[in-house]
This record gives structure tokens, C-alpha cells and sequence, in this order.
């Protein structure tokens, strides 16, 4: 294993701020250390996160004796302002990415604007843009488009950068400006994506101060607008609303996909080989991601989720993929990069061979997704029904061969549990449509099926000794994936198999009151960290099984989890008390809301 460098900042450090197009991390100092352009799997232009020396920043130093700094998200939106207490002056910083009315817009500036305001005193700042297209590969070209504005071109990319600082050309392929933010005074830096061809035909033109004040009153306003849509009240609704604003700033507008998360290669352990891609659609965390929307309230990205895959999938079930590209492009090659890594976690991998592997689960989400879609009123066209009718038939044809399961598992198929049931789901949730909506289907065929797998999960999935459901065929080991098994009401969440099951898990599986996801060796080196999204499925089982009292102490110990931001991490390391893994992780968010809501569903009015 790699020695971990010291010199990078805990993920924790991190914020999140987006535009529903891409996503960049700011780190506690004001730093921008992650920013990919145009798409959230385009490469990096800004990726301190994984090369501190060349993966390029876009930093704002306060100058003086740093006292304190505090950050926060204005309400009700993923604006972030630090406040950084610098000798006897006080700066704020605001942060954020463009939103415009029309999100959905096919080519937005994808716009970076950062303000600074001297909140009490005078404060000297110096503000350095490195910028490093592809990953840190291309040193860009820096040309001086005008007064107050500046390009770097790297191959058929470009960033301009302008505002009313007085920005001038660095040493070492950057740009550099240093002012002082005076009482009442307000400077603004202005970053956004473009086409080396673009500024040739229309060179750029410096920012109106003005209109970027505007663009960020604009922005502020988009997203409250848009949280105004929550449904739940009470104590936990702020952190769900959160979760929520995180899962809506990892969709793609433009097609409805939605990412794992905006980055790659963040360690499941530090300096070990557990670094993954997750800045593509997975086709399970999106449809979870719908059903967790749609129980706050936001329901119009179940239906762009949905078109997504019909148009992404539908013409080629028979070779469904786990997940694509945010465009629904299939190749996802993987490859490894010659970067650092975080903290010297390598290899650094682009791109994710998990892409070809066979996941029987994803036939039952997508079909569960057409029926809760269709559950809140909305029938499936004839063409709808053709791709429902030939994800049930591939269930039918593959639920006895082994897969690689939720966990992507690494060393070889197994037949695992969850997968198994969510093939049963698929056909259950076919035959209901089929009924329901008065289609065709060869119901005796599905019947069949479906009661084959039933019969196979309770004998060869089920632990008849201890009372549990275990995570693979003729195994004893559990895994933290049964949770789920009550979700497509496979099983009821109070059966006692289903608490027996419950019960083990958090007996078995527990590290310091988390959950992992499993004990039993995989493949990899090193060791993971507890899976947070697996601990929020326990309190939302505990939950629904009136069990309020355990759930709630769950809940909470998941929750203290978050950084100050309620920024969640793919996993924690209890052994440093760290964020690891990829960040901010949809489907930790995701299963948040969830638990959220079923804490409010099951606990008794006051």
C-alpha cells in the first residue's frame, strides 16, 4: 500500500456546489480543487483533489493572521459562503454555478462565479487560477482576450476568466490577481467553459458587474424556488431538504441521468486500490434516487429518469448495461491515470469496467420504477409497455445465473439474494402492470416464474438455523443489501424473518454503531469503511418495524456522519473517524431521505 501524503484536506473539508450540468468541490479554505467541464464525466480542468502539484485550483488566499472561518449554504439553496476572520477584517466568500430559468438549457455558460465582500475591515486577498485541462495533462495556453479577460485553451477545450479584479498572467501557465476587499465593497471573478473556436468567432467580452450580481441574485433564487417543492415538515426535513438539493445537483438536465457521485478515485481506503469512477448513471442508485425525490415531494425527475433509460436501454435489453455515460453513451472503458491520487490512493481510474458486468437487479428497479410511476397515476404507453414486457422476459430468462449483485462484487459471480428478489420484483411488478393496465403478457409464463424464485429464495437464500435471510444461495454470511427486501415487498418489513434479519445484521455487520456491507472477502486489497448508506437502511427497516427507539439511535449515529455542510461521504473510516470514498455520494443521500421519511411515516402525532 501507497504511504498516505498528509498535505491533502480530509474529504469532510469539501462543499458542493452545481448547475444540474457538472459539479465543483470547494474545499474549507476556498480552494476549487475539482471541477470537471463540460460534463460531470468530461475530464478535469481543476483536480487538486487528486494531484496537489498538477491537477490545478482555483484558489482565494486571505492575507494576515487567518483567525477562524466558518461556511455555510445560504438557506435553502447550494450557495456556499466561508467567512474567513482574518486579523482584524472580516471576508465572505460566495460561491456558486450558475442556475438560470431554463436549467434544462442544452448549452448553459456552465458558469463558476465567486464574490468577495469585506464584511468589517480591509482585507488583502490574492487569487491564483491554475487551470489543467484533461486531468492535469494539458498546461493550457493563456491568451489575453481584453481588458479584465483572459482564456485558457487546452486541445478543443477553454475557460474564460474574467470580472472586476485586476487579473494579469502568471509564471507558470495561470492567472493571478491580488486586491483589497474593502468595507462595503464588493470584487467578483467570473469562470466559465467555452470552445477555442467559440472565442475566435465572438471573441469575449469582459463581465458586466452587474449582471454577474444578477446571475447570482438569480441562482439564489432558482434554488429556493425550486425547494419549495418539499413536501415534509418537522426536525429532519432541513436534512433531507439538503440531501435532496445534493441529489438534484448530481442530474444532467439535459437527458434526465443521474450520477453516482461528481468524482472519481476518492479511496474507500486511504492509499489502497478501492478508488472507483462513480461520475456516471447507475441505473439501481438513479431509480432509488426517483423514489426518494418523489417521497419529498419532487417528483418531475422520476419521469426525465425514466425517458432516460427507455431511450438509453430500450432498444437493447438483451444487453442492459449497469449504468452509462450522462449522455446514455455505453462505452465506459475503464482506464488508470498517471495522478497522485488523494492522499497517494492509487490507481486513479477514469471510466468503469463495472459497466459490463451483470447486475440481475437492475431489471427489478426499472420495472419498479414504471410501477410506482404508474401508482402516482401515469400509464404506460404502448411503448413503454414493449420495454416493461422485455426487461420481465430477460428476469425470466436469466434469474438462475450467477451476477456480479448490488456490490458489484469483483471475484466472481455469485447468486446473490437481493438480486434474486429483485427479479422477482421485476415479474411481480410486471404481472400488476400487465393486470392493472389491462396489457398483454404471457401471465402463466411470469406466474411461474415468479414463483420459482419465491421458492428458491426462502430454501437456498434463507438460514433456516438462525431465522435469517443470508447474502448468497447455500452461504451463511449476511449482507447489509437484505435491508432492501421489504422495499419491493418481498417480504413484509415486520415478518420475523425479515426482524431476525434485521437484528443479525446489526449484530454482525456492526463497526462502532455503522453498518458495513458485508465481512466476507472480496477480492481487494485493504479494508473499507463502514457503508453509510447501508446504516440509513437499518434505521429505515428499524423504522418501519415500529422499532422507533433503535431506529433513531441508528439514524443519529449515521447523521453525525455528515460534515458541517450535511454533506455526506460514501463511507467512514472508524478507525480515524474520516470520510472515504467518493463524495457527495448520491446514494448515501438518497437512502437519508429515505430514512427520514420513514421515520415520519411510523412515528405516532403528538
Amino acid at each position: 500500500m501507497a504511504r498516505a501524503r498528509d498535505d491533502y484536506p480530509p474529504i469532510a473539508d469539501y462543499a458542493l456546489i452545481g448547475d444540474c450540468h457538472t459539479a465543483a468541490l470547494v474545499s474549507r479554505d476556498g480552494s476549487i480543487d475539482w471541477c470537471c467541464l463540460p460534463r460531470f464525466d468530461s475530464g478535469s480542468v481543476f483536480g487538486r483533489l487528486l494531484d496537489r502539484e498538477a491537477g490545478g485550483s482555483v484558489t482565494v488566499e486571505p492575507q494576515g493572521e487567518m483567525l477562524s472561518m466558518e461556511r455555510a449554504y445560504i438557506d435553502n439553496t447550494l450557495v456556499l459562503v466561508t467567512t474567513f476572520h482574518v486579523g482584524g477584517g472580516v471576508l465572505r466568500l460566495t460561491d456558486c454555478m450558475e442556475m438560470r430559468a431554463n436549467a434544462d438549457a442544452v448549452d448553459p455558460h456552465r458558469r463558476i462565479l465567486r464574490v468577495l465582500e469585506a464584511e468589517r475591515g480591509s482585507v488583502d486577498v490574492r487569487v491564483r487560477i491554475t487551470p489543467r485541462f484533461d486531468y492535469g495533462e494539458l498546461q493550457p495556453w493563456i491568451r489575453h482576450e481584453g481588458r479584465q479577460v483572459y482564456s485558457a485553451v487546452g486541445g478543443d477545450e477553454a475557460l474564460v476568466m474574467s470580472g472586476d479584479l485586476d487579473l494579469s498572467e502568471g509564471e507558470d501557465h495561470e492567472i493571478i490577481a491580488e486586491a483589497t476587499v474593502r468595507p462595503g465593497e464588493r470584487l467578483r471573478l467570473s469562470l466559465w467553459f467555452s470552445r477555442p473556436e467559440q472565442l475566435d468567432l465572438d471573441p469575449p467580452q469582459a463581465s458586466d458587474p452587474h449582471e454577474l450580481d444578477r446571475i447570482l441574485d438569480g441562482t439564489i433564487k432558482w434554488w429556493r424556488s425550486w425547494a419549495r417543492g418539499l413536501a415534509i415538515e418537522g426536525a429532519d426535513a432541513g436534512g433531507a431538504l439538503r440531501s435532496a438539493a445534493v441529489l438534484m445537483a448530481l442530474s444532467h438536465a439535459p437527458t434526465g441521468a443521474i450520477v453516482a457521485a461528481p468524482t472519481t478515485s476518492l479511496p474507500e481506503d486511504i492509499g489502497g486500490e478501492r478508488n472507483f469512477d462513480y461520475r456516471y448513471s447507475w441505473i439501481r442508485d438513479a431509480s432509488l434516487t426517483v423514489r426518494a425525490m418523489a417521497d419529498l415531494g419532487f417528483e418531475s425527475e422520476a419521469d426525465r429518469f425514466r425517458r432516460f433509460m427507455l431511450r438509453t436501454a430500450a432498444g437493447s435489453v438483451s444487453d442492459l448495461q449497469v449504468c452509462y455515460g450522462v449522455g446514455g453513451e455505453r462505452r465506459l472503458d475503464e482506464m488508470e491515470l498517471d495522478l497522485a491520487g488523494y492522499r497517494g490512493s492509487k490507481p486513479v481510474r477514469v471510466g468503469n469496467q463495472a459497466s459490463g458486468q451483470l447486475q440481475l437487479d437492475a431489471y427489478g428497479e426499472l420495472v419498479n420504477l414504471t410501477w410506482r410511476w404508474h401508482k402516482r397515476g401515469n400509464s404506460p404507453t404502448d411503448d413503454d409497455w414493449r420495454f416493461i414486457h422485455d426487461l420481465v422476459e430477460a428476469a425470466v430468462e436469466q434469474w438462475r445465473e450467477p451476477d456480479a449483485g448490488i456490490w458489484e462484487w469483483p471475484s466472481g459471480g455469485k447468486h446473490f439474494v437481493h438480486s434474486k428478489v429483485l427479479c422477482w420484483a421485476a415479474l411481480d411488478r410486471g404481472l400488476r402492470l400487465a393486470e392493472e393496465c389491462m396489457r398483454q403478457a404471457p401471465e402463466r409464463r411470469w406466474r411461474k416464474a415468479r414463483d420459482e424464485i419465491r421458492e428458491a429464495v426462502e430454501s437456498k437464500g434463507y438460514d433456516s438455523k438462525r431465522g435469517v435471510f443470508v447474502q448468497a444461495f447455500g452461504e451463511k454470511q449476511l449482507d447489509a443489501a437484505l435491508l432492501l427486501l421489504p422495499t419491493v415487498e418481498f417480504v413484509d418489513w415486520d415478518d420475523e424473518r425479515m426482524v431476525r434479519t434485521a437484528d443479525a445484521i446489526r449484530e454482525e455487520l456492526d463497526d462502532d454503531g455503522l453498518i458495513r456491507r458485508y465481512t466476507v472477502d472480496d477480492g481487494l486489497d485493504g479494508r473499507e469503511g463502514a457503508f453509510l448508506a447501508c446504516s440509513f437502511w437499518l434505521a429505515e427497516c428499524l423504522a418501519h418495524q415500529h422499532r422507533l427507539d433503535e431506529a433513531r439511535e441508528v439514524f443519529d449515529r449515521v447523521v453525525a456522519c455528515a460534515n458541517e455542510l450535511g454533506l455526506y461521504s460514501e463511507e467512514w473510516d472508524t478507525k480515524t473517524g474520516q470520510m472515504v470514498g467518493n463524495f457527495p455520494q448520491g446514494l448515501t443521500h438518497l437512502s437519508h431521505i429515505a430514512a427520514v421519511v420513514a421515520l415520519q411515516e411510523n412515528t405516532p402525532p403528538e
